[in-house]
């Protein structure tokens, strides 16, 4: 989004900012205009949001964090723009009270900040809707092995375990299995799901399950081999993050509990000169 039209948003909601600040009138006028000047805004914006260009990804990327909220990239980018121009208002009114050249830095950022702030949240999502699938896909494997095993097909195993099962894998098994019922084909259904859910686990299940289908090869080995590597998977990715949060411990270590019984030791120290005891005693 260009800077000239953050900076028209910018603009056009402090009368909105000043009518809604001012002291309502016997007559309700400015309470009415506040109000009206409001909804036009809103409208104005969510008219931009629908207008405006939305990056390529924009919409692969929500539908990876599952659609929350039902948004689309209309209302994603609505939400930018109104982001946008609230970081403008709040970084116009921190800039008059921070000091130094700090509000100079607060003007352009807040904007920035809210521009880009739905981009996190989306990105959190996301990424917590994938950890999720992580720790469900071994056991669910398992489930659906067992469920071929039994002599159902593989969409309907699919339909099967999602039913049986919540969370985010359990709910795309289950679009797999409706969209087969509709006369989708297998193939494409699941090619379908590992673009919603782009992991290299799912990934890996595809090419899997491609690889069997067109070389014969028993879908219940497949399956257990699919799973095993889920788990191994899982395993070393909770052994690195293992890894990587032992240096953050001992950061936090050296920074805050050392100093703190650094400060301790002098306090007593302290104590001990000022009131004219022995230091021996201390020790």
């Amino acid at each position: 989004m260009s800077a000239p039209v953050l900076v028209f948003i910018a603009a056009a909601l402090v009368p909105v900012g000043a009518a809604q600040l001012l002291p309502a009138s016997r007559s309700g006028w400015r309470l009415a205009t506040g109000n009206a000047l409001t909804r036009a805004l809103m409208a104005a914006v969510a008219r931009a949001g629908r207008r405006a260009r939305a990056p390529r990804d924009l919409a692969a990327r929500i539908t990876a964090a599952g659609q929350p909220a039902g948004l689309g990239p209309s209302e994603l980018m609505t939400a930018k723009l109104a982001g946008a121009g609230i970081g403008a208002l709040a970084g116009a009114a921190l800039a008059l009270v921070a000091p130094g050249r700090l509000g100079l830095v607060l003007v352009p950022a807040a904007p920035i900040a809210g521009f880009l702030a739905p981009d996190a949240w989306l990105a959190r999502c996301a990424a917590e809707r994938f950890r999720r699938v992580r720790r469900e896909l071994p056991t669910l494997l398992d489930l659906l092995r067992v469920t071929v095993e039994a002599g159902l097909p593989l969409a309907a195993a699919f339909a099967e375990v999602g039913e049986r099962t919540g969370g985010p894998l359990g709910r795309e098994w289950r679009a797999v299995g409706r969209e087969v019922a509709l006369g989708v084909p297998v193939g494409e259904a699941i090619a379908a799901m590992s673009e919603r859910l782009p992991l290299p686990e799912i990934a890996a299940l595809v090419t899997a399950l491609e690889r069997a289908a067109r070389h014969g090869a028993p879908l219940a080995a497949t399956l257990s081999s699919q799973a095993r590597d889920a788990r191994e998977r899982r395993r070393r990715r909770i052994q690195e993050e293992a890894a990587r949060a032992a240096p953050k411990i001992q950061l936090v270590v050296a920074l805050l509990l050392v100093p703190s019984v650094l400060l301790l030791v002098a306090a007593a120290l302290a104590g001990a000169l000022i009131g004219g005891g022995d230091l021996l005693r201390i020790v």
